[in-house]
Order: C-alpha cells, then sequence, then structure tokens
C-alpha cells in the first residue's frame, strides 16, 4: 500500500512539472508585438544602413527571456528584384520554429522555400542584440516573414 501512494505522488509531480515546463516553453514567455510598434527594416548595400520597409497586415510575437525568440508575418509591396538590387542577401539565413499557436509561421515551409530559391532572406539589422541578426525572408507575392538568428559569433 505504501508504495501505491510514494509511486502515485512520482507520477503525478511529474506530470504536473511536465505541464507546467511546456506552458513556459509555449506560452509564458511570449507576448504579442502590437503592429503599430512593429518595425521592420532592411540593410541598405550602398550605405550599409537599416531602411524601414513598407509592411502590412503585421503579426508579430517576442519574448523578453531570449533575444531569439522573435518572430513576425507580414506583407510587403516591393517586388522581389527591387529588394534583392537594393538590400544585403543573407546566405545563412535558419528560420526558427515558433510556438504552435503562432499559425502564420512555419520554419519548415519558410526553410524549403529558401533552399529552392522561392524566397529571398534579407538582413533585416546586423547585431540587433550582441551576436544575434534580425533576418527577413520574402516571397515573390509579397508574403514576408521575420525572426532573429544567431550570427557568426555564435554560430558552430
Amino acid at each position: 500500500m505504501n508504495g501505491k501512494i510514494v509511486g502515485s505522488f512520482v507520477v503525478i509531480s511529474a506530470l504536473i512539472f511536465g505541464g507546467v515546463v511546456y506552458y513556459t516553453q509555449e506560452y509564458a514567455y511570449y507576448a504579442p508585438v502590437a503592429e503599430d510598434a512593429a518595425e521592420v527594416s532592411l540593410v541598405n548595400v550602398a550605405t550599409g544602413a537599416p531602411e524601414p520597409l513598407v509592411i502590412a497586415g503585421f503579426e508579430g510575437i517576442d519574448g523578453s527571456s531570449s533575444p531569439i525568440r522573435y518572430r513576425a508575418c507580414f506583407t510587403t509591396a516591393m517586388s522581389l528584384p527591387a529588394l534583392t538590387e537594393t538590400y544585403v542577401v543573407y546566405e545563412a539565413a535558419t528560420p526558427l520554429t515558433a510556438p504552435g499557436w503562432f499559425g502564420c509561421f512555419d520554419a519548415e515551409a519558410i526553410g524549403t522555400a529558401l533552399e529552392t530559391g522561392e524566397a529571398v532572406a534579407f538582413l533585416g539589422t546586423k547585431d540587433i542584440q550582441d551576436g544575434v541578426d534580425r533576418v527577413v525572408a520574402v516571397f515573390p507575392d509579397g508574403r514576408a516573414y521575420a525572426w532573429n538568428q544567431l550570427n557568426e559569433k555564435y554560430s558552430e
């Protein structure tokens, strides 16, 4: 009888702990980014300075616990050829997965599109925080996605 009580306590404690860990990873550290506070920029090839990008339909999340929790979805009216001539292309773009509830950001689909050349990644902001770059991927139809990822300082 005593072993059943101890075993039940261990199992229940593990389930509660697992639930708390799941909640904190998926929900607790994320907050929405208001559309009016959204600032998406791309680094100009000629000047090396970030320039604001005109966007619409912004939906974004960010977290204070890590500089790489930022994810955003939006559209831009600029054509892909104009973007590639004007802004710095980001060669090592690797979209990071978003929480399951943030449905507009599909890192796997974005990554595949970048690999096949369907989408192009641009440098949004170099060292937005120490060792972290903001990357913006743009599709030919104007859909665009942004995320923060570790740059060469911390990769490998």
